[in-house]
């Protein structure tokens, strides 16, 4: 692999998240060089976007050119890296993943990755990863394929079920940010100035499932983080932490604090740890994701039983609506800097591009990382994905051995683990019925009479999946 000619296929090239993400962070990147073929179903997105990047690295001294191509084979031949981050259908159709089982009282803060929304969104995003894992199998069967795609655990196992020869994993910074929180422990207890630890220097100790990731050990320069946050829960266990995810959301151009966008955003998106406090204090262990996801996971009388129940925890119900409206926004925007508007290139903390480098053989690198289950989650099932600690190196990755959940935690993350496996064979084997089984298993369908359940199930299906 040459630093210098680097080739990258980006589907889903047109995104105006990640891609803005990828395109800020290569400014800073000096030492790699090469094309990222940008592949959207919306070509003239695709096109936008690398208008733009190449206006943003020419203007800021970069070593990348960007280049919309309509042909997915083409995109593909020749790569070294292969980014995934596509929205599965569209936010029309996200708005009844989330919406739809409200009127049975399920309420889903995210619905893109556990219970019915997250079935739901499964249904139709496996599918399409089967096309990609062969596309990347008949055109760059050697690429590293680097999966950003929600829910992370069925598209990755979705690829190495279609092309078990692939070479795939998933990034999320869920993680990154219970690290910043972990470092505002640390200098809430006084042992370093506010806002001077970095979120890389917390070492974590990473097990579970993408989105129900969860903590056994923390340290910061050989401090164990856990007694201060065990003080830290207890302190803010009712009132939560205020200050909690203002300067922890990974996203491209984020605003200022004063912008009213910016504000409503955080609102919507925010937490106050309330939820991850509270399982700490049970089960012992840091819940490493956000709120807003972890509820989910939970059976559903804990966190998510009424809109009221979902305010006293301190988070929100974010509604499809703004997503919408926000991307109006960001089209808009994505005209404004193709037309020449500048673009301030930001850092954002992600870390794929030191991931690109290690398997480039340009340094190792030790992060969390979503991989088939060959042992390093003990109590799972082989080959379903977790999410664990990785070592990567010269085009190599080694995830690191944990020793699994404690009993009484995996016996929360199971049936989320099931429910993956159950969904990716019922659209595997095109069964529609042992799709509803899965579905009306999920924990919080499982309050509904069966009837309700079906009902919900076919109106979903109907109105999402296409024929």
């Amino acid at each position: 692999m040459d630093k210098d000619n680097i080739k990258i296929c980006y589907i889903g090239g047109g995104s105006r998240n990640w891609a803005w993400v990828l395109m800020q962070d290569l400014v800073f990147e000096k030492e790699l060089r090469g094309i990222i073929e940008l592949y959207d179903l919306k070509h003239e997105d695709a096109q936008a976007n690398a208008q733009i990047g190449n206006r943003l690295l020419g203007e800021n001294g970069g070593r990348w050119k960007f280049h919309a191509n309509p042909s997915l084979a083409d995109a593909l031949r020749g790569s070294d890296f292969v980014l995934v981050s596509i929205l599965p259908g569209d936010f029309e159709e996200m708005a009844v993943d989330v919406h739809a089982p409200e009127k049975y009282g399920i309420y889903q803060p995210v619905g893109d990755t556990a219970g019915a929304g997250g079935i739901i969104r499964a249904m139709r995003t496996i599918p399409q990863y089967r096309e990609i894992a062969d596309a990347v199998k008949k055109y760059a069967p050697s690429a590293w394929v680097i999966n950003y795609t929600n829910p992370m655990s069925v598209c990755t196992r979705t690829l190495y079920k279609e092309f078990p020869g692939i070479k795939a994993f998933g990034c999320c910074h869920e993680v990154f940010n219970t690290q910043m929180l972990l470092a505002a422990t640390l200098e809430e207890a006084g042992l370093a100035p506010a806002g001077s630890i970095k979120r890389e220097e917390i070492k974590v100790n990473v097990l579970g499932i993408n989105h129900f990731t969860w903590l056994d050990k923390a340290s910061w320069k050989g401090i164990d983080v856990f007694p201060y946050f065990r003080e830290f829960a207890q302190k803010y266990a009712v009132t939560g932490f205020k200050k909690s995810h203002a300067a922890t959301t990974f996203a491209a151009g984020s605003a200022l604090d004063d912008d009213p966008d910016e504000i409503e955003r955080l609102r919507l998106f925010g937490c106050t740890e309330r939820v991850k406090f509270d399982l700490f204090l049970r089960y012992g262990l840091i819940a490493a994701a956000g709120d807003r996801h972890l509820a989910e996971f939970c059976p559903h009388s804990w966190y998510l039983s009424s809109t009221e129940e979902v305010e006293k925890w301190g988070f929100t119900l974010t509604p499809v609506s703004w997503r919408i409206t926000n991307r109006e926004k960001l089209k808009q925007m994505a005209k404004a800097y193709a037309d020449g508007m500048p673009m301030t290139p930001v850092l954002s903390g992600e870390e794929g591009i030191n991931i690109i480098k290690a398997l480039s053989g340009m340094g190792d690198i030790v992060t969390n990382v979503n991989l088939p289950n060959r042992g390093q989650m003990p109590g799972l099932p082989f080959d379903t994905v977790v999410e664990t600690n990785a070592s990567f190196s010269r085009d190599n990755i080694q995830p690191l051995v944990t020793n699994g959940l404690p009993t009484d935690i995996n016996a929360l993350v199971m049936p989320h683990v099931l429910a993956n496996e159950g969904i990716i064979e019922a659209v595997f084997e095109n069964d529609m019925e042992k799709a509803f089984r899965v579905f009306s298993h999920d924990l919080a369908v499982q309050t509904l009479p069966l009837k309700d359940a079906r009902a919900l199930f076919d109106e979903m299906c109907a109105k999402t999946l296409k024929k």
